[in-house]
């Protein structure tokens, strides 16, 4: 049974449009950030990268490809409560598994390509507003059909 929102619903949600890689990384590279898209991590356990696919490092240990990407539009306020766990929740809720990734200013939420869709019809069914290419894209070519 598809899960609704209860939190943020009001959310809008935009599709990117590339394709994402999560990486485990010894060094980050040069010039990393200068890349358009691109979030690291650094613990003392490992150094993460997650960039667009076309933008991996040769020098990547491990890697996970296939990863698409959904933004919060706008600027959170950081005492804001309940977004990110709405998102996840209707996600959960329909057996789509997530990597969730933040800025100062917003939540990204990232879905493997074969759940995009599923994720895609969860967030609209459950009340957010998804714009972007792949939304458009999924209004034309399904004619009313939910996939």
């Amino acid at each position: 049974m598809p899960v609704k929102a209860d939190h943020g619903a009001a959310a809008v949600l935009e599709t990117l449009p590339m394709a994402f890689s999560v990486c485990k990384v010894e060094t980050y590279p040069e010039g990393l950030a200068d890349l358009p898209w691109v979030f690291t991590g650094h613990t003392d356990l490992e150094k993460s990268l997650v960039c667009p696919t076309d933008c991996v490092p040769e020098s990547t240990l491990a890697r996970e490809d296939g990863w698409r990407a959904f933004r919060v539009r706008g600027c959170l306020d950081f005492g804001l409560v309940g977004i990110l766990s709405g998102i996840s929740g209707v996600l959960s809720g329909n057996g789509v598994p997530l990597f969730a990734v933040s800025t100062f200013e917003t939540d990204y939420v990232l879905v493997k390509e074969d759940h995009f869709l599923r994720a895609l019809n969860a967030l609209k069914d459950a009340g957010y507003r998804v714009e972007g290419e792949e939304a458009r894209a999924r209004r034309e070519n399904t004619s009313g059909k939910n996939l």
